[in-house]
Formats: structure tokens, sequence, C-alpha cells
């Protein structure tokens, strides 16, 4: 099936529509035409620069009112970063511009309050005797919104007197045990960087080593691995993935539920992981929830092109400190048909998602939070109410012969436990459940026309259906996790990750027949999925941090994991060691490495193609896990205060993946991203793998009103199948390159213009040469077996380029961004496609990733 793609929302209009094609015995395909390149209107475009500019000059006009002095409240908590204990008396103050200080010292709460704060770019110091001093840059103060931090301090491994010099944190992890290989990522970075979105995941493909997998999708591959080995974690909790229009066994998808409004400062991983961390191969996002504002309720709106949004937050009890944060989203399409947009379909994604976090202070420290976050999303497209033949360019082509609807949804509720025990023990446990559906079903057209030339209608015969599936995944789930202070030199950390996870998955289709010159023939009902089972994934974890000196640190530690589906998937030890040396100067060494382990996408377990008495026979049931020994060297370089200059070198080796039990190319190693599912004949864990490569970041952080980010990677990735031959892995774009610049001017009270582009450059994917006579009878491309990886395609050009504008008015803040993606409307080809009897004769297509897309949103806060 064709999908004209000349829309503005590309992204959410017609790639999610590729969901919704299965092909004969493969699932879900999709066919796009490859002359077709996504371009605006001259309409659209004159409108974009209309309400650009109109806003732009409004908002503007504002600043020339006289108005008083705006200033806002900066307010938070200082605490052990380890234990989590309140520190009391921590000195935090702000330097100004004009000299004089804003300062105070935390209560016996941790608790502190600056009064009066200047809207705009700020430095908050932070110091406390006996712990290293840290230094928050660009945080952003507005007059909509009050800024509440919460700041962990590291204990010196040496008893030392109050410092008055202050160490940059900005983008060290969170995590005290994550020595290499991992970055703290912050809300403002989701916004800053271009093409970013405000995703977890886009934003994450500007780092070393990582890449985005499709321009529709925000699929990640990192350092050459499928991006079905990320894991995804929330406040502790496995969840599932987090995107709408997910399919299954995929981590993302075209928009994601999440959202940067409730999200806190979290963490990034792409290798060598600390022992907490189980069930990926791949990297990690260890996500983290922000509370509300437990003394004011404040509001949100955002209206863009991604979605309308309302968001609120304030105090349940300003006495117990309890507080409420909720969103919600929704978007329609309908504008589109508005603007007289031509999408090539009256088929309209829907979606909509939502979040809370309810957070209630208990005595001692402890805390209590009820969160949960869910989104649904759907799409039909009825060719059957087609009532003439469609015009060249529009929707055309091979599988215009079925109505297709598809829907998923996902949610997850948990409640977090936090409580320093004492001064030197820290607690935190969650509970949760969580969901995740896809459905689809689609009926055969059979119709016949009626007149002729212009005249010429449709007539629907009749409808009847051809493919009904419905997976089903409900989880149970629990965390705990306990850390002491051993010392000032040491520390322990143990804990558990427990899921129960019951997998419900229907499949039936039937196949149709092609018959020369008569109707074809369905064919009989055939079962593929039949599955209600349930199996319980338990990883335990321990490890410990010995800190000789504040030169040398080193972290040691052992996962285990075990998958109760089979006898196959028990991984009793998993060891981890990370370690860092300070040089001095600036400069610092670390070393990590680790295995790690993952079950498979569960609906592969059930798959079955042989059956008896109509019963499926499930032959992939024995599968074990996947496994990955990560090494790693990393170099670090401050050369200035706010540079940062870091190299990595590494080395994977991964074995027990998935191949077929017959000699082939096939392997798992090369599934997880797209819109297909996969049908996978027997599988045994005898494929093999490596990844290495080399990695380098130069950052200069936000300071001065510019910032930069140059990421590069050079790398190789290759595998083994059944055939034990030595190919490229499908995602071995053997290299990629990142350049990010923004400059930001201010003007008024801390009202900024911010403008900044993005450069992308990745090696191209991999294929084979095409089986034409297998393809003819599949109806996709195939390849041949022998050239499978053999041939690459041209390398990845992309510029992105983002303005935004940022206005304080009294208790209220405006910001007005627009993003242009690939605004040299580059064509970027993806993969090729089969499209029977296309115009040019030929079945083989190229397909192309997205063209110029300009995506704006206006937010406003009070």
């Amino acid at each position: 099936m064709f999908i004209h793609r000349d829309a503005l929302l590309y992204l959410l209009i017609v790639n999610t529509k590729r969901i919704m094609l299965p092909c004969q015995n493969r699932g879900i395909f999709l066919a796009l035409p490859s002359n077709k390149q996504p371009h605006l209107t001259e309409k659209m475009m004159k409108l974009l620069h209309l309400v650009f500019l109109t806003l732009f000059l409004l908002m503007l006009s504002f600043t020339a009112e006289a108005q008083e002095n705006l200033t806002q409240t900066v307010r938070g908590s200082v605490v052990d970063q380890e234990s989590k204990f309140p520190l009391v008396a921590a000195k935090v103050f702000i330097l100004k511009a004009d000299g004089e200080v804003i300062g105070n010292l935390t209560n016996d709460r941790g608790q502190f309050r600056l009064e009066n704060v200047p809207v705009g770019r700020q430095t908050i110091q932070v110091t406390y005797i006996g712990y290293t001093p840290t230094q928050l840059d660009n945080v952003v103060v507005s007059s909509g919104k009050e800024v509440i931090l919460h700041v962990e301090l590291e204990q010196s491994s040496v008893e030392l007197e109050e410092v008055e010099l202050v160490a940059s944190r900005s983008g060290e992890v969170r995590n005290e045990m994550a020595k290499v290989s991992a970055r703290q990522f912050s809300v403002e970075e989701t916004n800053l960087y271009a093409g970013s979105r405000g995703e977890p995941a886009r934003m994450a493909s500007n780092y070393a080593g990582v890449q985005g997998g499709d321009d529709s999708r925000n699929d990640i591959v990192i350092r050459g691995n499928s991006p079905q080995g990320v894991l995804w974690r929330l406040e502790g909790i496995n969840i599932p993935n987090p995107n709408h229009f997910a399919i299954p066994g995929t981590g993302g998808g075209p928009v994601t539920i999440l959202n940067n409004k409730f999200l806190a400062n979290s963490d990034f991983y792409t290798g060598a992981f600390p022992a907490e961390f189980g069930n990926g191969t791949a990297g990690v996002f260890d996500l983290r929830m922000r509370n509300g504002n437990n003394e004011k309720h404040e509001f949100s709106g955002q209206l863009g092109f991604l979605g309308t949004e309302l968001m609120a937050e304030g105090p349940i009890s300003k006495e117990s400190g309890a507080s409420y944060l909720a969103m919600y989203r929704y978007s329609t399409l309908a504008l589109f048909t508005f603007l007289n947009i031509n999408v090539g379909s009256d088929a309209i994604p829907a979606y909509q998602d939502g979040a809370f976090r309810l957070n209630f202070p208990l005595k001692n420290g402890a805390s209590l939070a009820i969160w949960g976050i869910g989104g649904l999303s759907d799409i039909d497209i009825l060719l059957s109410e087609q009532t003439a033949p469609q015009a060249e360019g529009d929707l055309y082509a091979a599988n215009q012969d079925r109505d297709q609807y598809f829907g998923t949804n996902t949610g997850v509720g948990a409640i977090t436990y936090t409580h320093p025990l004492n001064v030197d023990t820290y607690i935190k446990a969650s509970v949760g459940i969580s969901r995740q559906s896809s459905d689809t079903y689609h009926e055969q057209i059979y119709r016949h026309t009626e007149g002729t030339g212009d005249n010429e209608r449709f007539v629907v015969d009749s409808l009847p259906p051809i493919l009904d599936y419905e997976y089903q995944e409900t989880k149970l789930s629990a965390y705990v996790k306990f850390n002491r202070k051993l010392s000032r030199k040491a520390s322990l950390n143990v804990g558990v990750n427990a899921d129960w996870l019951h997998m419900n998955y229907i499949d039936s289709v039937r196949i149709v027949v092609p018959q020369e010159n008569s109707v074809p023939v369905l064919q009989p009902w055939r079962v593929r999925w039949n599955a209600d089972q349930g199996a319980a994934l338990i990883q335990p974890y321990a490890q410990i941090k010995y800190k000789p000196s504040d030169q040398f640190e080193m972290v040691a530690g052992i996962n285990s994991l075990y998958w109760g589906l089979n006898d196959n998937s028990f991984s009793p030890i998993e060891p981890r060691i990370g370690m860092s040396y300070d040089l001095g100067g600036g400069h610092k060494l670390g070393l990590g490495a680790g295995l790690h382990s993952q079950i498979q996408s569960p609906y592969l377990y059930f798959y079955s193609d042989v059956q008896v008495n109509n019963d499926p026979q499930e032959y992939n049931l024995d599968m074990g896990l996947t496994k990955s020994f990560h090494s790693v060297l990393s170099y670090d370089w401050y050369p200035a205060k706010f540079m940062r200059i870091k190299a990595e070198a590494y080395f994977q080796s991964l074995y027990d993946i998935p191949v077929e039990a017959r000699s082939s190319s096939y392997s798992l190693i090369n599934a997880g991203s797209g819109f297909s599912r996969f049908f996978p004949d027997t599988l045994v864990n005898e494929g093999t793998g490596r990844n290495f490569g080399v990695e380098l970041t130069v950052e200069r952080f936000f300071s001065g009103g510019y910032y930069f980010l140059l990421t590069g990677s050079v790398f190789d990735a290759k595998y083994r199948g059944s055939d034990d031959v030595l190919r490229n892995a499908t995602f071995n774009g053997q290299f990629a390159f990142n350049a990010l610049f923004a400059k930001e001017w201010s003007f008024g009270q801390g009202s900024a213009f911010n403008l900044g582009g993005k450069f992308t450059t990745v090696g191209g994917r991999w294929r084979g040469e095409v089986d034409d006579a297998e393809s003819l009878r599949q109806l996709e491309v195939v390849y041949q077996n022998e050239t499978v990886n053999t041939i690459q395609f041209d390398p990845y050009f992309r510029f992105d380029v983002k303005a935004a504008i940022r206005l304080n008015r009294k208790r209220l803040t405006h910001e007005l961004a627009i993003d242009f993606v690939n605004v040299t409307n580059r064509r970027n080809i993806l993969t090729l496609t089969y499209v029977p009897d296309h115009p040019t004769g030929n079945p083989v297509q190229e397909e192309y990733q997205l063209g110029f897309l300009p995506l704006f949103y206006y937010k406003i806060d009070f």
C-alpha cells in the first residue's frame, strides 16, 4: 500500500499508518512510494510564518511596557547522595551579576529557600563541611513557576573543612555507582537540543555512540546494538515500551508517552552499567518523576503540532507538605483537514496520554508517592470508503485491498516509599502494575466499479475479515533498594527487582490466494498465536563502593537474572566492576566491565507455524537468554570551567543470540526497530556477535549565552548466524557524528531568544541482493541469504534548526518555539520496499526517511 507523504505531520500521520499494513506470513509491513518526499504547501508555509511572526511581535511588545522588577522563589532540599539523609546548615547561595549574594542555610529538614531571585539563568552553589561542594549551572528562573531543586552532595573520603572552591557537576550522572558510559540528562536538555521534540530518546541520540533508528520513530541504536536491548525504568519499576503505536518486540515508537514536564533529571547508560540494572544488553534509561509544588498552585498549557497539553500542580495540604501533579495531552489531526493539507488519506491517527503523582511526606523524612502514566492510540484506515479510484500521488497501489484498524493501550501505576532511616542508611521500595496491549483487525475489500471515465465509482460487495490479533501483557512489579554507608570510604547497595508477567497473545490470519482471471480465494483461518501464560522475572543484585581517597574510587557488584518461563533462562552470577582515578588538573580515567543478559521479546516464545488439530505448537518456548560482555575504558578532561572532553573505547562480546535452527543468516541481533512483528522459524541460542569502537565528546556547557556539543564515534558491529558467516549487523553504520550549537540573547527581565542548530551524519544500514522470485511470492523484499548485509546504503545526513523565545511577565511566562527538521529536505534512504504494480514497472523501490518538517509549540506557565 502506498501512502503519499506530502504532509506536515509526516511523523504522526503517515508513519503511524505503517503499523497497519501486514504482508503474507510476515505480519506488519509497510510499502511507501519512493518518488515522493514530504514538503510544505505554500499556504502552510505562509501560515507558519504568520503564526511565528505574530506571536513573536505580540510577546515582544509586552516587554516594551514599564514593569516592576521580576523575581521568583528558588527553594528545595539538600541531602546526602547515598543515604538521602537531610543535611542541616548546608550553605546555598546565588552570586548575582552585581556582586550581591542571595543565600541561606538549610533547616533541620535539609530545606532551603531563596526569595526574590531575579528571573533568568542563575548559577546556584551549595557547600557543606566534609562534602564535595557542587554548582548547578544555568538554572532557568522564570516568573511563571517556582524553581524547586533537589541537591545531593557526595561525602568526601577524608575529613574536610568547608571550602569555597566549587566543583561543576554538569552532565555527571546521579548514580554514584556508575563510573563509565553514563550521563545525567535534564529536562532543559530535552528542550534545548534541536530535533529532540522534548523526548528523552531523541535527545539521547545526540550523545556519542548513540543514533536514531528511523526518523519516523524514536528507537535508538547504542554502539551498534539492537534497540530492543534498551531497558526502560521509572522510579525503579521496569516499565513497558513507553510509546504510542508501540509494536511488540520494539522499544520505541512514533511519539512518546513520556513528557519532560513531569520528569526530573534522570540517568542514561550506554554500556557496562552498574549491577542494579538487569535485563538489558544495550543501554538503560533510569527515569525519575518530580513532585508537584507543595506550597503554591501552578498551571501550564501548551498548544503545538504534537498535541495540546494541560498540567496542574500544587499543595494537597500545606501543613503536611503533600502535593499533587497531573497532566494530560490530546492530539487530533482534524486541524490539517481544516487547513486543507493533503495527507493522502482520510485516516487520522489519534492519541492521548497523561500522568499524575501524589506525594505525601511522612515522619522522620520518609515519603510516600502514588503515581502513574498511560496512553491510548488508534487509527482506522478505511479504504472501502473510497468512492472512486485515487489519482497517482495521493493514495494508491498494491495493498488497496483491505480496511485496517489498529490501536494500542499502555498504563503504569505504582506506589513508591522512600525513607532515610538514619544518617547512614536509606531504603526505597516500589510496587506497581502495568499493562500494554495492541490489537489489529483487517477486512478484505471485495468491490467492483461502475461507470466510466470521470463517472467511474467503487461499489463494495463484501468485507470479510482476514486478520485479527490482540496482544496483552500485564505485569506486577516490586522493587526494593537498601543503601548503607559502611564508613566514610565504603558503602553497600543491595536490592531486588521482581516482576510477574502474564502474557495473552491471540492471532489468526486468512491468506488471500490470487487466482488467474477470477476472484482471489480466502484460505481457512490459521492460528499463529494462542497463548495464555505467566512467568516470573527476578533480578537480585548487590554492589559495594570503596573510595580510599578522593582520587580513586571502585565499585564492584553482581546481578542475577531468573526468567521462569523455561529452564534455560537463568543467569546466576553476572559480575560488574567500575573504577575511576582522578589524575588532577581536570583529568580522570575510568574503567568498566560486566556481564549482561536479557530475555527475548515475550511474544516470540509462543509463535507457531505448525499446528496439530488447529492447536498451535509453540517451538520457541525453550529459548534462553541473550548474553553480552561489556568492557569500557574512558578518559575525561575538563580543560576549562565550562568545557569537557570525553573519550571512550569499548569492546562488547555478544553470545547466545537466538538464530534459526536451520542454516541461515537470520539473527535477532538485527531486530527491534520499525513497525514489524517477527515470525521466526525455530530459534536456538547459538548466534554470536561483537562490537567495538571509539567515541569522542567535546562539550561546552551553557555559559555566556551559548553552548555546543560535538560527538563522534567510529565502530564496527558484526554477527554470525547459524550459517557461521561473519556479517555486518544491520545497525553497523560504522560512523556517527553530531554537531549541536545554540546561542541565547537575553533581553528585558529574564526574557531570551534562542537560536540553535544540529547537524547529523551516520553511516547507512546494510542489505543484500534482492531475491526477485521469493519477493514476488511473499509480496515483500526478500534478500538472497548468502548476500545478506553485504551492501550498504548511502550515509545519512540531516540538518535541523530550532528557534525559541521565552518571555516573562508578572507571574506569567510565555514560551514559543519552532523546530525545522531536515531543513535541506535531503532524501535519506531507509530501506527497500516491495510495491507490486508500481507505475515504473519495478516493484522494488527505495523508501526514504523524513523530509522537511516544521514543528511548533506555544506554552504558557502561570
